[in-house]
């Protein structure tokens, strides 16, 4: 052994001291940063060959570990985009280059786009939500755009499906042909009539008045006119013919739809789509006209009133008349070695080769956590056992240049002996 190498493995033992005490000084800073994991350092001996009688001091080698497969708790806010997940699987997000990251800091917020941002000014990446399904790719970042909440206009929804349940008199006395509904003429005759509010392709109100009258035993002629072309006063003769005409029978026995009648009518709203109304549940028995049940859907124009995240990731705009519309997934990300994953500036990690490649999927699938809306993932460092660290190291490094001390000492002895 010489002094020199005696001074070479106390200088080991300081750099890995030294090693220590800035990964715990990383980790007090980020106390509070949400979805921060916490940083170590793993010593292993250094032991060089030994040779002869004598000992040849070796020294120490440090290797950085992050526990960032570590789950932290969760801590509840009032805000829907701050998010955490719950169990495995990042968030992606993206930087003003373009690169892709994945991260556990889901403290976003709308930037001055709308783009939801955290507070490293990195961009939430999802899939658009096209007729409720996302061009989802499993194994890479393609189909990936940024989450933007405020891209969203005025939404007017056409009718296209609707509902109508009557009950038709079988008592009703037959029309005559000519003064039937249909026949749209100042003497038409009907048994019950029922006015229904459409939705045009634009948004506007379409008022439907719905005719019915009884052309034969068992049989019902269904006539629909458009309001707007009503005569003076409403009613008949509108300025245009039927938008549509349906005949409907029932069973003498029973009062209920035959197996040959239509169940439903198809109705070219103005300006619209086709409102396909389900009157499969009307019936001809011996009681009054009878509304039971009336519906279409479709909305006005109507501005988003909020949003709502799912446990799935499905991000909801809810509009001010009560509609829900889904306009984007955020997927997660996982790896199968997460600790192995190299951390970045901004709380965000990259996949490498000892990681494993990302794959990409949904929450609440193939072993993957949930997403909490309106909370965060708090740090995973412990602050008092970083300061028994910062304690630890301190010693150690000390006493390792106690050594490195007496080493020189030694060593300006051997010098002076040959003066």
């Amino acid at each position: 052994m010489t002094f020199s190498g005696v001074m070479r493995t106390s200088v080991s033992g300081m750099n890995a001291q030294a090693s220590q005490l800035a990964t715990a000084a990383d980790n007090i800073a980020n106390t509070d940063t949400a979805g921060y994991k916490r940083a170590s350092i793993e010593f292993s001996s250094l032991i060089p060959q030994q040779a002869g009688g004598g000992y040849t001091s070796g020294g120490v080698l440090t290797n950085v570990r992050n526990e960032i497969s570590r789950q932290g708790s969760l801590e509840y806010t009032t805000s829907v985009t701050d998010l955490a997940v719950n169990g495995n699987g990042f968030f992606v997000v993206s930087d003003t280059d373009g690169a892709n990251f994945l991260t556990r800091a889901g403290s976003f917020v709308p930037n001055g786009d709308g783009e939801l941002v955290n507070a490293a000014g990195l961009k939430l990446m999802g899939y658009s939500v096209t007729n409720g399904t996302t061009n989802a790719v499993a194994n890479g970042f393609a189909g990936l755009e940024t989450i933007n909440v405020f891209d969203l206009a005025l939404q007017a929804t056409p009718s296209t499906t609707g509902s109508l349940q009557v009950n038709f008199p079988s008592n009703a006395p037959i029309t005559a042909a000519g003064s039937l509904p249909s026949d749209n003429v100042a003497t038409s005759e009907f048994a019950g009539k029922t006015s229904i509010v459409a939705i045009d392709n634009l948004g506007n109100e379409v008022v439907l008045d719905i005719y019915s009258a009884k052309t034969a035993a068992e049989t019902w002629e269904i006539a629909v006119y458009d309001r707007a072309d009503a005569a003076a006063g409403g009613g008949f003769p509108y300025a245009a013919g039927p938008l549509t005409t349906e005949t409907l029978t029932y069973n003498a026995t029973d009062g209920q739809l035959t197996a040959a009648s239509p169940t439903f009518i198809s109705i070219p709203v103005p300006n619209g789509n086709t409102l396909t109304m389900d009157m499969s549940q009307t019936s001809q028995l011996a009681a009054d006209y009878t509304v039971l049940d009336v519906s279409a859907d479709g909305n006005p124009p109507s501005s988003v009133d909020l949003f709502e995240i799912t446990g799935d990731g499905v991000v909801y705009a809810t509009y001010q008349n009560g509609q829900q519309v889904a306009l984007y997934q955020i997927p997660l990300a996982d790896v199968p070695s997460p600790d192995n994953l190299l951390p970045s500036t901004g709380n965000v990690f990259q996949a490498t080769q000892e990681s494993g490649d990302i794959q990409i999927s949904f929450a609440e699938q193939g072993g993957l956590g949930t997403i909490v809306s309106g909370a965060l993932e708090e740090s995973t460092v412990d602050l008092a056992h970083e300061l028994t660290t910062v304690i630890q190291a301190q010693r150690n490094y000390t006493a390792n240049s106690r050594v490195f001390q007496t080493g020189s000492e030694l060593m300006d002895v051997l010098v002076n002996l040959s003066r």
